[in-house]
């Protein structure tokens, strides 16, 4: 009866994190719609609704550190406990990433974008889908998928290249732009990072299945 309890705590843990999960990617996806619209309204509520991503956080953490303390798991489901905590960190994390997007929106309020946003709803769509993939890669404990996914990271990447050489063109061409371009640059940033931390959870969908520390894109 007690290991039955006990699993049912564990599922529910589980729950609770691909809900933050879902939380956070439509962080993702309201940041980028508040910098095309240029919508103040919605880039603050980014900003406020950071605070229940935070909360989320706490609250997992809070029952594992529970979890631990009080159903004695044995290796395999410390693993789960461990795997969970991590991750829940790096989402929260990828929500300040979107965040900080939600400021850059602002600050950028009273000027026009520098140019029509292309390359950057494509990195931010690409971390969402590395996301939620390596979401389900955590759920069936499937580490060919987590693996699969972090190669990924190298499109992003390429990306950021391209939007920082775009950028630089535009600075180097006429200074009075570089404020803007630097700002658009912050975002870029952001959004490389979302999908840095994408693969930190494929990490951890490793540890969980196999006990070893395998690095996904050194």
């Amino acid at each position: 009866m007690l290991r039955e309890t006990f699993e049912e705590q564990l599922k529910g843990l589980q729950e609770d994190l691909l809900a933050m999960g879902d939380m956070v990617d439509r962080a993702i996806e309201r940041s980028i719609q508040a910098l095309a619209d240029q919508d103040v309204k919605l880039a603050q509520k980014i900003i406020d609704d950071d605070d229940l991503i935070n909360q989320a956080q706490r609250e997992i953490e809070e029952k594992c550190l529970v979890l631990i303390a009080t159903q004695q798991p044995m290796a395999s489901d410390l693993r789960v406990i461990a795997s969970v905590s991590s991750i829940a960190t790096e989402l929260e994390r990828m929500g300040d990433h979107a965040e900080g997007i939600g400021k850059i929106t602002l600050l950028m309020a009273d000027q026009p974008l520098l140019k029509p946003l292309i390359d950057i709803p494509r990195m931010a769509e690409k971390g969402r889908s590395m996301l939620r993939q390596q979401l389900e890669a955590f759920v069936r404990r499937d580490i060919e998928l987590a693996r699969s996914v972090a190669s990924g990271d190298e499109e992003v990447d390429a990306l950021y290249d391209q939007i920082y050489r775009e950028l630089l063109v535009f600075m180097m061409n006429d200074p009075r732009t570089i404020s803007r371009a630097t700002h658009l640059l912050w975002v870029a940033h952001n959004l490389e990072r979302i999908a840095d931390r994408t693969t930190n959870i494929g990490e951890r969908v490793i540890f969980l299945v196999t006990g070893q520390v395998e690095e996904l894109n050194p």
